[in-house]
């Protein structure tokens, strides 16, 4: 992926979007469920996440939620909240 207008979001930004817990997102990010963080110095002590990929991220859990509620819809023809 091309570099060129790409946004990086800082971890404070990062765990407000997604709402996620500091130990829970790294937690995600070495299991392998969640996008990677970008080193943004040499130390690695300062890291980032592009914007694009937390918000597929974020975009993948809501249609996760809306494919399991249409497929309860399905199989029992009532909503699940």
């Amino acid at each position: 992926m091309a570099a060129a207008n790409q946004t990086i979001i800082r971890l404070a930004e990062t765990l407000r979007r997604t709402g996620l817990s500091r130990s829970t997102l790294y937690d995600l990010q070495t299991a392998g469920d969640f996008p990677k963080s970008i080193k943004l110095t040499r130390q690695g002590s300062a890291v980032g996440w592009l914007e694009s990929e937390v918000n597929a991220w974020i975009e993948a859990r809501v249609a996760e939620r809306d494919q399991i509620a249409q497929h309860a819809w399905e199989s029992t023809g009532r909503a699940v909240a």
